[in-house]
């Protein structure tokens, strides 16, 4: 065998390695587009659930302080008024 030979005989080889390199990705590639971004594991589903739930009752905490806020706003100027009207009514 002449080196002619054997050099075409590697490039030949080199060429077929990549054929089935090239079909492997792209095999890959298709199996990786079947499974859907949005399929989520059952765990991974329930942790955005339960972040969900965290953040929908952290708003209401907000809700409730900024109404106990607002409770104390009014008993304060209720108070307020009252002293207004005794100091005025002596």
């Amino acid at each position: 065998m002449g080196m002619k030979d054997k050099a075409g005989k590697m490039q030949e080889q080199g060429k077929q390695k990549t054929r089935e390199a090239q079909e492997q990705a792209k095999q890959r590639g298709q199996q990786t587009s079947q499974t859907s971004p949005t399929s989520q594991t059952p765990q991974a589903q329930q942790r955005g659930q339960q972040a969900q739930q965290r953040g929908q009752q952290a708003q209401q905490r907000g809700r409730q302080t900024q109404e106990r806020g607002r409770q104390n706003l009014d008993d304060t100027e209720q108070e307020m008024q009252d002293r207004f009207d005794q100091d005025y009514d002596a």
